[in-house]
């Protein structure tokens, strides 16, 4: 939460970083606070006092939050690809598409697809039927341990589900693939080996992280079916809930310099 908090100061003080890519960039962090802010701190609650109860009403504003910012996140990355390949396949429009209005309308879609994304699985959700007292092995409210526990039959839920998935993480993955495969091509049409270098490395960053949240996602979700191993899904959700939004700021501000610059500033001006 600070590493993620410290860049969206960092971005909003300094007037340098007042682009398209540094402003989706504090967004993000945004998304990741609220993300990590969903499961950890409930979490920590149960652990301190001993008693890991929670509500039917609860577990759906768990559920809710945690897919409105875990879809928040997936956007914004699809979002950041488009922004990097206007940037190198269009250098010389770039400041005119990706104008402040364009921004706006892009975080706001993202924002409402998010939103959308959520009502279906809370839809889903509540129509499913449970006991009285049902015991979740898992440490928040994973729609995928819900639909396990249900009584009423979930054959047309999990179809639902999958659906769901396909659009709302398969097409932003897919427009995120096809964005670096148009950089990648005008990458390699770049003549010197610095101009090529250059453009790999603004680039560097934002595939890190689209490597680092698909890649532990998708580990998340192959565990839960493949694996009959409770222990490993809940490994790989936490990897997928903390870890990742831990290392995005790291991997943002130890490869930026302006970010670099950005935050020493903050800190000089705090202190």
């Amino acid at each position: 939460m600070l590493g993620n908090l410290l860049i969206f100061l960092a971005v909003s003080s300094d007037s340098h970083l007042h682009t398209p890519m540094y402003f989706f960039l504090s967004i993000l962090s945004m998304a990741d606070i609220g993300f990590t802010s969903t499961t950890i701190p409930k979490m920590i609650l149960d652990i301190q006092t001993h008693s890991r109860v929670i509500s039917y009403a609860g577990c759906l504003i768990q559920l809710s939050f945690f897919i409105v910012f875990g879809c928040l996140d997936n956007a914004l990355l699809t979002v950041m690809a488009y922004d990097r390949f206007i940037a190198i396949c269009y250098p010389l429009q770039y400041l005119v598409i990706m104008n402040p209005r364009l921004c706006s309308l892009l975080v706001l879609a993202s924002f409402l697809i998010s939103l959308l994304d959520t009502q279906l699985h809370c839809l889903l959700m509540s129509q499913l039927s449970f006991c009285t007292n049902v015991e979740i092995p898992h440490f928040f409210c994973d729609p995928a341990q819900l639909l396990k526990l249900a009584c009423n039959d979930t054959s047309t839920n999990n179809l639902l589900i999958y659906v769901i998935g396909v659009i709302f993480g398969g097409v932003p993955l897919s427009g995120i693939i096809f964005s670096y495969y148009k950089i990648v091509s005008s990458i390699l049409r770049v003549p010197s080996s610095g101009g090529r270098y250059k453009a790999f490395v603004t680039c560097g960053s934002h595939l890190s992280v689209v490597c680092l949240f698909y890649g532990t996602g998708l580990g998340v979700y192959l565990s839960s079916t493949v694996s009959l191993s409770l222990k490993e899904g809940t490994v790989a959700s936490v990897v997928y809930t903390m870890v990742t939004p831990m290392l995005n700021p790291f991997i943002y501000s130890l490869r930026n310099r302006d970010i670099k610059r950005a935050l020493q500033s903050l800190l000089n001006r705090t202190a």
